[in-house]
């Protein structure tokens, strides 16, 4: 803890005079990005600091994006959205609620206007469905296709 500003002393000079000490006890060697520019914001930017906490903090930037935006960016990643799920039920439920939120979107008048149009379930279902349908192919080490068996059910597995 420092001293009291004596009171013969300008504020200025106490300030002087306490860094000359500070510097003179070494108390400002080794400091972390000694010797190292400064990252200087661009001074007609007015969100320097939400860029720069973004980037310090590892963030996800598109959790700054309108809703309108981000449903957009949703509805062209549908297909791969739904090439990972197992059930067309789960598919479905997917597709309903995604045009569901579409659809707000499309009724709130905040905010920029981005055109979203809602997604064809049918034709969606009808791809997942010529992805999915038909047994599992292995390869096999001469290239000819061999068909994995079904797995049996939990239920015939304990009564065989």
């Amino acid at each position: 803890m420092t001293s009291r500003k004596p009171p013969n002393v300008s504020f200025q000079e106490w300030v002087d005079h306490q860094v000359k000490e500070a510097e003179q006890a070494g108390e400002f060697d080794d400091l972390p990005g000694a010797g190292k520019p400064l990252k200087l914001a661009d001074k007609h930017d007015p969100d320097w600091w939400v860029k720069d906490f973004i980037k310090r903090e590892n963030l996800d930037s598109e959790a700054l994006l309108p809703p309108a935006v981000l449903l957009r960016k949703e509805k062209q990643k549908v297909a791969e959205t739904v090439a990972k799920m197992r059930r067309e039920s789960e598919v479905r439920e997917y597709l309903t609620d995604l045009n569901r939120r579409i659809l707000l979107a499309i009724r709130d008048t905040t905010g920029p206007v981005v055109p979203v149009g809602k997604v064809d379930e049918a034709a969606v279902i009808a791809q997942w469905r010529m992805d999915h349908d038909g047994p599992p192919v292995e390869r096999t080490e001469a290239g000819v296709a061999a068909e994995r068996p079904r797995r049996r059910s939990i239920w015939q597995r304990l009564f065989s």
